[in-house]
């Protein structure tokens, strides 16, 4: 395999350890990134490592420091940190299984994909992978990497598992801050019904291609314009539309428009008929 493996080790599961290697599922996506430049030279900004009142030092004089009181650092070589003893350096063991839907999206972090690290590890990779997939469970673990511990969850994807580092408890802000001032409302039965429709109406089978980062072409094309112009200065012309979204007085229009003024298969109520009105009586000559 071409890429380097981020992690080499184990998965423990009770008395089974089996050798993985895991190497990183995503990578950074096309973008455009910016020097600071000295506009009077139109040369770039250079940062130096520099100490108060000394002025730049030499990279090799670096090292790294805990402040434990203002002013105060316990000094750390690499060595010392890299010989830390955890045993999640090497091995992932798996403590708990749950359902899939029990962890919020919110816990969810970064993937990686996992793989046997050999010959003699595939027999045991594909029963766990398996089993996990028969059972509609997600494994649970700690795994240390690169400076820290995660929690992570191990799954399957395809002929591999992936592997999901998740954020601590006290790293995820609480919902319910945020939408406590929300109303705990119903909405209309046939609001809810035009809605539905058109979800149904747009919905496909998830492509990711179909997806591209506009904004990364929109300041290429701001640069070329911009070069062509020999730096000559380009402002586009604002969009007129409300930033913040316009208030949309009448919902139910907005929703028949947005359907194509077609009517959703809406749960009709049968109309309430006024009672007929009994003929008056003949007055007697």
């Amino acid at each position: 395999m071409a890429a380097r493996a981020y992690w080499q080790g184990q998965i423990r599961l009770a008395l089974v350890s089996i050798p993985v290697e895991i190497y990183s599922a995503t990578k950074s996506g096309a973008a455009v990134s910016f020097r600071q430049i000295h506009e009077p030279s139109g040369k770039p900004i250079s940062y130096e490592k520099v100490v108060t009142g000394m002025g730049p030092v030499d990279v090799d004089e670096i090292v790294k420091g805990y402040e434990v009181s203002k002013g105060e650092y316990v000094l750390l070589e690499q060595d010392e940190i890299d010989a830390v003893k955890l045993e999640s350096k090497k091995t992932l063991e798996l403590t708990q299984f749950v359902d899939a839907s029990e962890i919020d999206v919110l816990y969810y972090e970064k993937p990686y994909f996992v793989v046997p690290a050999d010959d003699l590890a595939e027999e045991a990779f594909i029963v766990l992978r398996e089993a996990l997939r028969r059972t509609k469970k997600v494994g649970l673990g700690q795994l240390a990497m690169r400076g820290r511990e995660y929690v992570v969850s191990l799954k399957p994807c395809g002929r591999g598992m992936v592997l999901e580092t998740l954020r601590y408890a006290d790293e995820v802000h609480k919902a319910q801050g945020y939408f406590r001032e929300i109303p705990d409302d119903k909405p209309d039965a046939e609001l809810l019904d035009l809605a539905e429709a058109l979800i149904d109406r747009k919905t496909a089978a998830f492509d990711p291609q179909e997806f591209h980062d506009r904004y990364v072409d929109a300041l290429k094309g701001l640069i070329e314009r911009k070069r062509k112009a020999n730096g000559k200065k380009i402002i586009e012309e604002k969009d007129t539309g409300d930033a913040k979204g316009s208030n949309v007085v009448d919902l139910m229009a907005a929703l028949r428009k947005s359907m194509g003024d077609k009517a959703a298969p809406a749960k009709k109520e049968a109309a309430k008929k006024a009672p007929a009105r009994k003929p008056a009586a003949k007055k007697r000559a």
